[in-house]
């Protein structure tokens, strides 16, 4: 398997997870959403909305447009906006990623912002990006059944990989 591959696989995988979470906490009352916690973040919707800034930053510097607006996505504090910009985000990424070449993923990327300076690789950035989101949900999770959610979806990679292609996963 070559780069390429297992890096649109990830984001894939990861497109789906986002999805599986979203609809799963859609269901979930603004009380439980908003419940304070000991972690990260103090509630559930504080933790996706840090996910969702993340993501938006790291995508203006893979994509080279370096036009994140903390603003604007610090001024979007609903759920609705916050999950429609988690879900548009990821689809976009994982668009984006499928449309790349192997060339394109290792092409270097320099960044010098504020909090740090780095020159990776677009991939190593787009795992940033993949396992950021992953911690942060494995939170949220823990978050959940602080405030009596206990009914997380199965996210596994190796569940999606076994599945991806029977459709089994979309069902799930």
């Amino acid at each position: 398997m070559n780069l390429k591959t297992l890096l649109t696989h990830t984001v894939q995988y990861n497109n789906w997870v986002v999805n599986k979470y979203l609809d799963w906490l859609s269901a979930k009352s603004d009380e439980q959403l908003n419940q304070e916690v000991i972690s990260s973040f103090p509630t559930i919707l504080k933790t996706l909305h840090h996910i969702w800034q993340s993501q938006e930053y790291w995508w203006s510097q893979i994509s080279e447009t370096h036009d994140f607006d903390f603003e604007g996505t610090s001024a979007t504090i609903d759920r609705k906006g916050i999950f429609n910009g988690i879900r548009d985000n990821s689809q976009k990424l994982m668009e984006y990623v499928e449309s790349l070449s192997e060339e394109d993923l290792a092409k270097n990327v320099k960044i010098d912002s504020q909090w740090f300076q780095c020159d990776f690789s677009k991939y190593e950035y787009i795992q940033h990006i993949v396992l950021h989101g992953t911690y942060h949900r494995g939170q949220i999770v823990t978050m959940g059944r602080n405030v009596g959610i206990t009914d997380a979806p199965m996210t596994d990679y190796n569940f999606w990989n076994i599945y991806k292609d029977a459709n089994v996963v979309n069902s799930n």
